[in-house]
């Protein structure tokens, strides 16, 4: 009996793993093929793979921690926030963001804490999408596509300035009712300024400013010195492993490209209210070359559906594990659905207007 609940518990925490597991299994079977991986895709795994390590690192030393605390109290709280949500998911991944600074919010004294929860998912979507590192599924089109890390920049720009544009006055609208934050003090371990160093290596590696053989230093300096920035989430990696085969899967059951941005874009933006985005950018980027619409499309979906991003589940299973009370639940998932599903809209228009 125990047995079955542990199962039943992984597959249910585990559930895209799981699902993208069972796609490659019935596809690979039906083809009577197994899918083969490429050297890109190699790559893309261990980049992800270093940039897992390097901002475990961040994490374990104390130091994001330590950032985020002194964002203190005082006037314009909810705005503090909501920016450093945005400013950290660029530089640090949406999920780590949303892991220091949700818990944070939920200290405060505040009876608006379900809406800066909303706004912080939010802004880690936003402001993730800005650079290569700043989600898994702009690593995965970054690489794929062999883009220029100026190009990218300024095609994904719009869209995060944007949404900066209607959180910023939406947290301003906030006011102080964020109350203050519980006083906090965070060790920071003296390996803190290493792991920055071994971060900005990952990242000059991701924007091709240092050769890939590089990277190898940052998990050869965690297995000697700090082994606990080497237990990340490996089930992450093994779900991109599928995800790849799965992809070559469909690519050859299709057998067709999509040819126009605009069905790229919408196929994205849609697919991810239902398989999330980073399984979206995987499955589709090999059945277009439009990666500016890819990119636009997986980032845009990122808002609306709580299994549209990561972001989103990470922020909604933090309050609801706080707020257990079946009316509070309901209300903040109404809201969060809701919030998000205009600012799907809001992306999908924005695309139309100025990003293709």
């Amino acid at each position: 009996m125990k047995y079955g609940r542990s199962v039943f518990d992984f597959l249910f925490r585990e559930w895209l793993l799981s699902a993208v597991f069972v796609g490659l299994a019935a596809t690979s079977l039906y083809l009577k093929k197994s899918p083969r991986l490429t050297g890109s895709e190699i790559e893309v795994l261990f980049l992800l793979w270093l940039l897992l390590v390097s901002v475990k690192g961040l994490q374990t030393s104390g130091l994001v921690a330590r950032w985020s605390s002194r964002i203190g109290s005082g006037r314009l709280l909810p705005l503090k926030l909501v920016a450093a949500t945005f400013l950290l998911s660029m530089l640090v991944t949406n999920d780590v963001a949303l892991v220091v600074l949700v818990p944070l919010t939920l200290s405060l004294d505040s009876v608006r804490k379900d809406l800066l929860v909303i706004l912080e998912a939010f802004a880690a979507n936003a402001g993730s999408a800005l650079t290569p590192f700043g989600n898994p599924q702009n690593l995965y089109i970054y690489w794929f596509y062999h883009i220029d890390p100026w190009a990218f920049f300024t095609a994904i720009a719009p869209f995060s300035a944007f949404f900066l544009l209607i959180l910023a006055p939406a947290a301003l609208w906030m006011g102080n009712r964020g109350g203050g934050l519980r006083e906090r003090r965070e060790e920071v371990a003296r390996s803190a300024y290493v792991h920055v160093g071994m971060t900005a290596l990952v990242a000059a590696v991701i924007l091709r400013l240092a050769p890939l053989a590089a990277g190898a230093l940052v998990p050869a300096y965690a297995a000697l010195f700090d082994r606990k920035s080497l237990r990340v989430d490996y089930l992450l990696l093994a779900t991109f492993l599928c995800l790849f085969g799965l992809s070559e899967n469909v690519r050859v059951l299709l057998g067709s490209r999509l040819e126009h941005a605009g069905h790229v874009f919408l196929l994205s933006a849609l697919s991810s209210q239902l398989i999330s985005n980073v399984p979206a950018a995987v499955l589709l980027a090999k059945q277009t070359v439009h990666w500016k619409a890819l990119l636009w499309g997986t980032n845009t979906g990122g808002f609306g559906s709580l299994v549209a991003s990561l972001a989103n589940l990470i922020a909604y299973r933090f309050y609801v594990s706080r707020n257990r009370e079946r009316k509070d639940v309901m209300s903040f998932t109404i809201k969060f659905v809701g919030l998000g599903l205009v600012m799907l809209s809001a992306g999908m228009g924005l695309y139309w207007v100025i990003g293709r």
